[in-house]
């Protein structure tokens, strides 16, 4: 027997829980950014996204939904459209409770990478620098910001500028995914690994067409 749910019935929270845990496995995108500076040093911003996707490979363009915390803006969000640049840093399963850590709300002089107690390096195209811990990173300039629905949530791109890749994991161009062991997203606190690979080929050919 299924459940009916009208949707327009939903609160926006209730309808949050239903698609973050139907909508499954999610990448993640661990983001770096440079906050506004608000105090005498830079502040190096990190938090994680779950809507992560890419959505051009010509230029390369990848794109996040960043939602908003309260009706305020999220760090992430505000330091992108203040800078015009991000970091998207792929991490793997031995970091899955670092990952967890950094998406605790913050204030803005607050810097996630120090208290995770996390090294940087710069990067190579964009001012913003990038985790020396990950196996896969990208530099991001902005690209667009599409706004959806009445929370206030923005669906950002950015084009890739620049791929940090980790030397085992890149043969000609394909990523090894059981290498890379990278992090999925469920619902609520609850994050999952690749599991097992399963490797589908064709079994059925189409015919090629005849010249006459």
């Amino acid at each position: 027997m299924m459940n009916l749910i009208n949707a327009s019935d939903l609160s926006p929270e209730e309808t949050y829980k239903l698609l973050s845990g139907l909508v499954v496995p999610r990448p993640i995108a661990w983001i770096t950014t440079i906050s506004k500076q608000v105090t005498s040093k830079e502040i190096i911003n990190l938090a994680p996204f779950s809507c992560f996707t890419f959505v051009s490979n010509k230029p390369p363009m990848i794109g996040v939904n960043i939602g908003t915390k309260a009706g305020t803006a999220k760090d992430t969000s505000r330091n992108i459209h203040e800078h015009k640049e991000f970091v998207v840093n792929i991490a793997d399963e031995t970091m899955i409770a670092m990952i967890h850590e950094s998406a605790v709300e913050h204030p803005p002089e607050c810097s996630e990478v120090e208290l995770l107690g996390l090294a940087t390096i710069a990067s190579v195209k964009i001012k913003t620098p990038r985790l020396a811990i990950v196996p896969a990173s990208m530099e991001c300039r902005f690209y667009s910001a599409t706004a959806f629905g009445n929370t206030g949530s923005e669906f950002i791109v950015g084009e890739v500028l620049a791929f940090h890749i980790r030397d085992d994991l890149n043969q000609n161009y394909k990523i090894d995914s059981s290498l890379l062991r990278p992090i999925a997203r469920l619902a609520g606190p609850n994050y999952a690994g690749l599991g097992e690979i399963i490797e589908q080929k064709n079994i059925y050919q189409t015919p090629k067409a005849t010249i006459k």
